[in-house]
């Protein structure tokens, strides 16, 4: 009974980290989309886009792996401003 809920506890805190890097990712993409003044279709978001996935629409990752991509990166912003302080 007692390894059940070690494993119980285990998947509880993935999925409240797993939760917690979800909204600071989104945060973090939020305040990048404010510094950038809103203009998603400008030149930073356009260097950051090339450099994520490329210049070839036929090579790009599908859909749902591009969310997940961006959802790291901002996770990464997030660490890489905490690191700074």
């Amino acid at each position: 009974m007692d390894r059940g809920r070690q494993i119980g506890v285990a998947t509880y805190d993935a999925l409240v980290r797993t939760i917690v890097h979800t909204v600071d990712a989104l945060w973090q993409l939020l305040r990048l989309a404010i510094v950038t003044r809103g203009r998603l279709r400008g030149r930073y978001w356009h260097w950051r886009r090339e450099t994520a996935f490329g210049t070839d629409p036929s090579r790009m990752p599908p859909r749902m792996e591009r969310v997940r991509a961006v959802l790291r990166y901002g996770h990464w912003v997030g660490r890489m401003r905490r690191l700074a302080r």
